[in-house]
């Protein structure tokens, strides 16, 4: 592939991105916002701890008479890891929307995008509104531990030197823990039906969890929870907007 082939490429998967931020940006907005909630008020506990070791373990393997501001900038940042999660959201989401795509397609099915929406938007509630998150489908705990437990002995090897290929390697593994919010942010991009949208959605979802896990992994947990606690005072506002635009969306697809 020459040169002008590879722009003209280029120039096309951009219009098509173009396309689908102007066609589901609503949809696109609220799986950013989700992550920025959810990440302070969720993810930086839950993964917390997955930083901080990779941080340890990146910053031990710096000789003292090396160590410069940069160094531990960037052992703090852990952007593999970051980029290799963000990968794996991706194609999580790319993947559960081509598949809702096609089975909304056949006949009957097609109120599946409507639920899936309401799903995610009573998930969403849920987190604004104490208790409500009872009334969701919660995956078996059981479950839920036989796949974290897998995923964990998969990713072990790589906490020892958390860097490059390993530390995105490690990221792409982590992807995979079961986490609830997961749940409704792939339930959001499954709802699209696209894998572009899909896909697109999962990366902004993976963009807002990023700022408190950056905190975390700079200022540790105690100095991360400043930026926690000024989030989660606007938490269940975001949450309750959020619900409200996907469940206005559940219901255009309705008419």
């Amino acid at each position: 592939m020459d040169a002008h082939s590879a722009l003209t490429l280029l120039d096309a998967g951009l219009n098509q991105c173009a396309v689908v931020i102007d066609r589901d940006g609503g949809l696109l907005v609220a799986l950013l916002t989700a992550g920025l909630v959810g990440g302070s008020t969720h993810c930086a506990g839950m993964c917390g701890p997955f930083v901080l070791a990779q941080v340890t373990a990146r910053l031990e393997q710096v000789p003292a008479s090396r160590m410069s501001e940069f160094h531990r900038l960037a052992g703090a940042a852990v952007l593999p890891y970051h980029l290799g999660r963000g990968t794996t959201y991706t194609l999580i989401g790319a993947a559960a929307a081509a598949v809702a795509g096609h089975v909304g397609a056949l006949p009957g099915l097609k109120w599946l995008s409507v639920a899936l929406l309401a799903f995610a938007a009573l998930f969403f509630l849920g987190y604004a509104v104490k208790g409500l998150t009872a009334w969701v489908p919660k995956l078996d705990g059981a479950v839920q531990r036989w796949w974290g437990d897998r995923v964990s002995r998969l990713a072990r090897p790589l906490f020892g030197n958390p860097t490059g290929w390993r530390g995105y390697g490690l990221g792409l593994a982590l992807g995979f823990i079961p986490c609830g919010l997961l749940y409704g942010a792939v339930a959001v991009a499954a709802a699209s039906g696209s894998a572009l949208t899909g896909a697109l959605g999962m990366a902004a979802f993976a963009l807002g969890t990023l700022p408190s896990l950056l905190a975390v992994g700079l200022a540790g947990h105690l100095a991360g929870r400043t930026w926690r606690s000024a989030v989660a005072r606007a938490a269940p506002v975001i949450m309750v907007v959020n619900a409200g635009v996907l469940g206005w969306m559940a219901i255009r697809m309705i008419g």
